[in-house]
């Protein structure tokens, strides 16, 4: 069972102790970090920041760095993209540690900086039992020391960035390596050590997922429209949109809202004229893409019937699980009992169920993953057909293991 995270009256962190160190933007500052990065000692603390909500990109706008024996670095790569070789060399090859790695690896990868190794506080804090997982909170629980927050979301595209922006980014790694040790402890302590590492491997080395289709689908209020017409002039103001936000970095909802793609093609205006009538069009920033926009509207409105798109798209995979019961009885009775089972598993090991097995595969296994389930003869047979079903779903070792034995006896016909 995971340590007791016992309350005290945490120690207020303000600053880094050795001072925030200068934002390094040149390429021979970060040559120069490099090399003390490199005669640093253990696991590196990396942490990123975005502009997510500000910039179209992913891209990371300010890297901070901190390692035993060098110190603490804040590197601005955006002018020295090309010239981040260096510092690649010198930490690719080591164990990165990370909170929440998944959100700042593609970013990073996109700059040449890969790690060999990763520690995932987060992650390890979720598989430790940790009711609370936030950075903030694991410090304040786990070391004593309270964290400044407040600038997580902010625009790190701002240049110059202000003081104590940089501050709290410095913050961010100030007790990472710390965190790493004690997350790690408990872990070994509980025999889920190895059950950590194969998750931050899994992390490690998960290919970016794949461009979802019809993405436009997703525009909020989409759904209180009617005709494929009208949907089609939102696909069309949908990608006039993301084409604009990809060129200028910026992020979409700040070129053109949701609500005003779903008002125009509600409103199906038929000039320029017309369509700065609605809210949002009429604005000073929306007025230089006004033909822009009506373009978009005038082909969604235009296009041939054939090529219109449907109002609904067939499901990829199970129904909603409120229409189990009615589709097939038998599905929704094994999702019950599995979920039961993965329950009592996430009890026993301290492990939220999620992090346990993917809920999606839990539902693709009952949906339709066992085809011969009425004719399953040995429970042995149930084994190997689940244990295939979840290792073919990415399941990790780990997670077979537990779960196997648990989903087998559960579905086993008759019991």
């Amino acid at each position: 069972m995971p340590v007791a995270e016992e309350p005290t009256a945490a120690e207020p962190l303000l600053a880094p102790a050795e001072g925030v160190p200068p934002v390094l933007a040149t390429a021979d500052d970060v040559a120069q970090a490099a090399k003390k990065l490199a005669a640093g000692t253990g696991p590196l603390a990396v942490d990123a920041e975005r502009a997510s909500g500000f910039r179209y990109s992913a891209r990371a706008y300010l890297i901070q760095l901190r390692r035993a024996g060098a110190g603490t670095f804040l590197v601005d790569p955006i002018p020295i993209t090309d010239a981040l070789t260096p510092l690649a060399e010198a930490i690719n090859d080591l164990e990165w540690v990370l909170h929440s790695a998944d959100q700042d690896l593609p970013g990073l990868a996109e700059l040449g900086l890969r790690p060999a190794r990763l520690f995932d506080t987060e992650l390890g804090g979720r598989i430790a039992g940790y009711e609370r997982v936030g950075l903030a909170a694991m410090v304040e629980n786990l070391l004593g020391r309270s964290l400044r927050k407040g600038h997580g979301a902010a625009d790190w595209s701002t240049r110059p960035l202000p003081d104590e922006w940089l501050n709290y980014a410095a913050l961010d790694v100030e007790l990472l390596l710390e965190l790493r040790d004690t997350v790690a402890a408990d872990l070994a302590e509980q025999g889920k050590i190895d059950w950590a590492a194969e998750e931050f491997e899994h992390i490690r080395t998960m290919a970016p997922p794949a461009p979802k289709a019809d993405r436009w689908r997703r525009t909020s209020g989409i759904h209180t429209l009617r005709r494929t017409r009208q949907l089609a002039i939102v696909r069309e103001l949908w990608t006039t949109r993301d084409e604009l936000a990809r060129a200028r970095d910026v992020a979409p909802a700040r070129i053109l809202p949701d609500s005003a793609i779903v008002a125009a093609a509600t409103a199906e205006p038929r000039s320029i004229a017309q369509l700065r009538t609605l809210a949002v069009f009429g604005g000073p920033r929306q007025r230089r893409y006004s033909r822009d926009w009506l373009g978009a509207i005038e082909r969604g409105r235009t296009l041939p019937d054939k090529d219109l798109p449907p109002l609904t798209l067939p499901f990829d995979g199970p129904p909603p699980v409120n229409r189990w019961e009615r589709r097939d009885p038998a599905a929704a009775a094994r999702l019950a009992t599995a979920r039961s089972a993965m329950g009592g598993l996430s009890t026993e090991y301290a492990i939220p169920v999620e992090n346990l097995l993917s809920p999606e595969l839990v539902r693709r296994l009952c949906w339709d993953g066992l085809p011969d389930y009425k004719n399953v003869g040995e429970p042995d047979q149930l084994s190997a057909t689940i244990e295939e079903f979840l290792r073919a779903g990415g399941a990790r070792p780990w997670q077979r293991n537990l779960a196997v034995p648990a989903l087998s006896k559960a579905l086993t016909p008759g019991t």
